[in-house]
């Protein structure tokens, strides 16, 4: 068999592998935990903050941006204020050293001049506190590849698992308080089987993460019951 039909072989064999693992490879688990009622009047709006320090890489701010991106769109969308305009509105309180840590502060920071003033001029109604990350928890296999006068090719099996963990604190600025808790925890196993062309089959964790909290931060805000 001659490299072109070693190539063609290798392709189909890994595509019907494709069809057959890539639905399977990816759980998920949402919850909510209410403390408070919630709801949003006409013209109010959220803004999504980070929560701790770690947030701040690029990866991680992309998927603050996914969030308020998928919150922001669809038949049931919410306003959503982009953070560094909220943040730069407040200037200083919601620098990451200067924001309140628990809403036990917020009557505090409320009472300060200017500050309320800001928040309903900005139409803001609750603070998401976002705080997780993705991490590869396992992976093996192996993989080897060479190249000789008669061509090249992969061969080989390698695996790993992701998981994305991420919490978001609901806080209402109106009754100053902390209505809940919604959290979503994704995990799941990616694949590169390799005859001759390696192709990755990949379960993207942190985009399913993304649409999952965003789709039950949506209910969890417009709603005052359980979901």
């Amino acid at each position: 068999m001659n490299l072109a039909n070693k190539l063609m072989t290798g392709r189909a064999l890994l595509l019907a592998l494709a069809g057959v693992s890539i639905s399977a490879c990816v759980t998920s688990r949402v919850e909510n935990i209410r403390e408070n009622t919630t709801g949003l009047s006409e013209g109010e709006g959220i803004v999504i903050m980070a929560k701790s320090y770690h947030l701040g890489n690029e990866t991680e701010a992309k998927f603050i941006a996914c969030v308020g991106n998928s919150i922001g769109r669809g038949s049931s969308a919410l306003r959503v204020v982009p953070n560094t305009e909220f943040v730069d509105a407040l200037f200083p309180w919601f620098e990451p050293r200067t924001a309140p840590a628990e809403t036990k502060g917020l009557p505090a920071l409320m009472s300060r001049p200017g500050v309320a003033e800001k928040i309903r001029e900005k139409g803001i109604r609750y603070v998401v506190w976002l705080d997780g990350d993705t991490d590869k928890v396992a992976g093996g296999g192996s993989m080897s590849c060479a190249a000789g006068p008669g061509g090249g090719g992969c061969f080989g099996f390698a695996w790993w698992q992701n998981d994305s963990n991420y919490e978001a604190d609901v806080w209402d600025l109106s009754g100053l308080e902390d209505a809940g808790t919604v959290s979503a925890d994704v995990s799941g196993t990616s694949f590169l089987p390799a005859i001759v062309i390696p192709i990755p089959l990949i379960a993207r964790t942190q985009n399913k993460a993304c649409n999952a909290l965003a789709d039950q931060l949506k209910l969890f805000i417009v709603s005052d019951e359980a979901v």
